[in-house]
């Protein structure tokens, strides 16, 4: 295979892995802040971007990625707002 290529995949998997990491320590963030209107809203946020996160996925890389990521996240955000 190319080295430089595989290098660049190595690296955008990598910065996804990142970039996933921080979206769950901000859910999780929100579950210790607890159920008061601050931790709510830090779940919200954090939900939400999960959400456009599987949206965008969807678009430019794998329609797959909208059902695995965005479905679950949807359904969160669901039980979230049904909290309000």
């Amino acid at each position: 295979g190319n080295l430089e290529g595989d290098q660049n995949v190595a690296v955008m998997f990598a910065n996804q892995g990142l970039y996933n990491g921080f979206l769950a320590a901000g859910l999780i963030w929100g579950l210790i802040i607890g159920f008061n209107p601050i931790g709510y809203m830090v779940q919200l946020f954090f939900v939400i971007c999960v959400v456009i996160a599987a949206i965008f996925g969807g678009f430019t890389s794998n329609k797959s990625i909208f059902v695995k990521q965005g479905l679950p996240a949807i359904l969160a955000l669901v039980a979230l707002l049904s909290m309000m």
